[in-house]
């Protein structure tokens, strides 16, 4: 592929010039976008503290939903962040069907609709620890996962490290010496009454995805995981049974092409995602001594495929789907002549084996029975990777034609577009 077919990127929302000011999409296990793709809901700053705006993309407008006053709610990824106070960056979820945004504010579990008018169904319980939240695809249920709070009991000044903050201990580690849980809190969105809260024991629990088919049925994951993250970091809860069930495990009887590597707990897999049709679960991450990887699992059939990535590809990056299964990404790809920029990125820092200095927005498409990717990278994302807020995490548009990912190349985090053709 030749470097003319490389586009530009297109601005949609972000600082001006002489202003100063981060704007983010939502976090992408959730859409951003209204179901007729309308609207785009967006995490910024501009007023002096983090809140949800939306923003009509035919007229331009833009207006805050939200009314935080208190800074970043300190949470999973937001290490730095005020204990019991500010919103909750990781928390915000979005209903695409019914433009309703779910969000943690201080102790609050709360909803606002494009009326503006902010509902609080709940509250967090004290010594908790909150992560991404989800609502489910009918939205009648949103799951709030918890851990308990002594899971980051430190200070961030003294023990931090990083970009980021993050605890210089191993968490995953203090959660099983010290016998922490985590818990799957699910809440009726209309009473906002608690339905239930499963524990899970010996658990960092930060993502949670109900199946789009079925909300009985919660996927979640294990946090950094300190040993076995090959077959430790995806899980499935099914509420009629009360049944946890591991995803990946470990055996040789992935199909496609796996390049002679099988499924081992010393893997590295992370970001799992549902298809629409509930399932497929997607993954990406890396072999034990060995290249990184894209990952499928089949659940009515309980079969994997795995694809191994070139060796040049060795970028960290997002794999997350369209309503048709095509994939985009914004790392790992390359052009042979490209010369990987060099930047102190401490969050390299983390479980991750490969570092975050991909460049692309790609689309890619997969052949699971061949073992085949066919990557069509799109534009140069130009982010510099530096803390959380500046990872890409493209979402596709619900017609499929458009990608939408965030970057930082100078000062600010700004949220821009690619067309697909």
């Amino acid at each position: 592929m030749e470097h003319h077919q490389i586009k530009e990127r297109i601005l949609v929302s972000g600082s001006a010039s002489g202003e100063h000011y981060d704007t983010q999409l939502l976090y992408f296990t959730c859409s951003s976008l209204s179901s007729d793709d309308r609207r785009l809901y967006m995490i910024s700053d501009r007023d002096g503290n983090p809140n949800v705006w939306v923003r009509d993309l035919l007229t331009g407008g833009e207006r805050m939903l939200t009314a935080n006053r208190g800074g970043t709610l300190k949470s999973y990824v937001y290490f730095t962040g005020n204990p019991g106070k500010g919103l909750g960056k990781a928390s915000v979820c979005l209903d695409p069907h019914r433009d309703m945004v779910y969000f943690i504010q201080d102790d609050e579990i709360c909803c606002v609709g494009l009326d503006g008018r902010i509902r609080v169904l709940n509250h967090v319980l004290s010594g908790r620890m909150t992560a991404f939240t989800h609502v489910s695809d009918d939205g009648r249920l949103l799951c709030v996962p918890m851990t308990d709070g002594r899971c980051l009991d430190y200070d961030p000044a003294t023990e931090g490290s990083g970009l980021d903050g993050r605890p210089v201990f191993d968490i995953d580690g203090r959660v099983q010496e010290e016998r922490l849980n985590s818990y799957l809190c699910v809440y009726d969105t209309s009473t906002g009454r608690l339905l239930y809260e499963k524990t899970v024991p010996l658990c960092w629990i930060t993502h949670v995805q109900f199946n789009p088919a079925d909300p009985e049925l919660i996927l979640y994951n294990h946090e950094w995981s300190s040993f076995d993250c090959g077959i430790r970091r995806m899980w499935l809860y099914d509420h009629r049974t009360d049944e946890t069930v591991r995803v990946r495990t470990e055996g040789t009887d992935t199909l496609g092409a796996p390049q002679g590597y099988p499924r081992r707990a010393a893997d590295w897999v992370c970001h799992e995602m549902w298809s629409d049709d509930g399932n497929i679960i997607i993954y990406h991450g890396g072999y034990a001594d060995g290249p990184a990887m894209v990952g499928r699992y089949e659940l009515s059939t309980r079969r994997y495929w795995e694809i191994a990535l070139p060796e040049s590809f060795n970028a960290y990056g997002h794999f997350t789907m369209d309503h048709a299964q095509t994939l985009c990404c914004d790392g790992y790809f390359k052009f042979p002549e490209d010369v990987k920029p060099v930047r102190d990125n401490s969050t390299d820092n983390g479980p991750d084996p490969h570092r975050k200095d991909g460049e692309y927005i790609s689309r890619v498409v997969p052949d699971w029975g061949r073992g085949i990717l066919t990557w069509h990278p799109l534009c140069k994302h130009e982010s510099d990777w530096l803390g959380q807020d500046a990872h890409p995490h493209p979402v596709y548009s619900h017609r499929g034609d458009r990608i939408f990912f965030n970057a930082r190349s100078a000062e600010d985090v700004k949220v821009y577009q690619v067309g697909i053709d």
